[in-house]
Formats: C-alpha cells, sequence, structure tokens
C-alpha cells in the first residue's frame, strides 16, 4: 500500500513539474518605437524561446524564467518555465524597451544570477534600423546578482548563447 500511495504522489509530483515548462511563446504583436517618429510592428508568431539547445531568443517586451540543469558545474540542460518554483536554479531575464523620451531610446536587459559562480553569456541583437545581426558586449554576472546592460537604441530581439558558469 505504501509503494502505491507513493507511487501516486510520485507521478503527481512529476506532472505539475512537467506543467510549468513553457517551451513556446504564444503569438503576439510586437511593436516597439523604432525612431523619434517611427514605430516598428510585426506578428511574431508561435515559436520556441530555445531556437536551438541553449540558445535562447527573446524579444524586447519579455520576461522569463530560465531553469538549469548543473552537472560538474557546468549548465547542461536550459528550459524556460511559466512560474519561477526553483529560484535557485532559474536565471531571470527581462527585455524592455525606454521610449518615455523619444529622443532617448534605450534597450534595457536585466539578468539575475541565482548561482554560487559567475555567469557568463554572448549576445546578437537585431535592430530596426540595420535589420542585422551583431554581436554585442555583456559583462559577466557575480554570483547571486543581478546586471543591468543598457542599449542607446532600439533592439527588436537578442539571442543569447554560450552560457557559462565560472
Amino acid at each position: 500500500m505504501k509503494k502505491i500511495i507513493l507511487t501516486i504522489i510520485l507521478t503527481f509530483s512529476l506532472s505539475l513539474y512537467s506543467q510549468n515548462d513553457k517551451p513556446k511563446r504564444s503569438p503576439f504583436k510586437f511593436e516597439i518605437a523604432a525612431t523619434e517618429t517611427q514605430q516598428y510592428a510585426m506578428d511574431v508568431k508561435e515559436s520556441p524561446y530555445f531556437v536551438k539547445e541553449k540558445i535562447l531568443q527573446i524579444y524586447c517586451g519579455e520576461k522569463v524564467f530560465v531553469e538549469c540543469e548543473i552537472q560538474a558545474d557546468t549548465i547542461s540542460k536550459m528550459k524556460v518555465v511559466e512560474k519561477n518554483i526553483n529560484p535557485e536554479k532559474t536565471i531571470v531575464i527581462d527585455f524592455s524597451q525606454n521610449a518615455e523620451n523619444r529622443k532617448d531610446l534605450r534597450t534595457d536587459l536585466n539578468v539575475k544570477n541565482p548561482f554560487p559562480k559567475t555567469l557568463k553569456y554572448e549576445a546578437l541583437m537585431f535592430t530596426p534600423i540595420s535589420e542585422k545581426w551583431k554581436s554585442t558586449s555583456i559583462i559577466p554576472i557575480k554570483p547571486k546578482l543581478e546586471n543591468f546592460e543598457m542599449w542607446p537604441h532600439p533592439i527588436i530581439t537578442l539571442v543569447l548563447e554560450n552560457w557559462k558558469l565560472e
């Protein structure tokens, strides 16, 4: 009887855990200020957050929780989850635009490192002006801290890759 109850509890727990997975974003109408006088808009289709293993694409205006599995001090798996139920292993990423003053458009990326080691990653950006992928520098995030990156121009989307703990 104990085995049956334990099996039921374990099955229920695993099903609740997997229900938190959010592998794809829902479709949405994307719009940001592109210049002082122009807007940039597009329809974002339902699409995976991770375009390849450990390569995250995030659009301006999105906030995601990236839950990680760590093996031998290495990030072995990453997935986007609906809720941050495991904050000790979840990277919080908030990507937004500040367009209060249209003459000084700014794009912000806030990344919270939950790990006891420095978090490093690389980024590519796609802007409405160039419409080309360009590399951009990112500051490593010290253990248990949050970084604030800012660019003095609009960005449509970022690709974040090559995640490492050091």
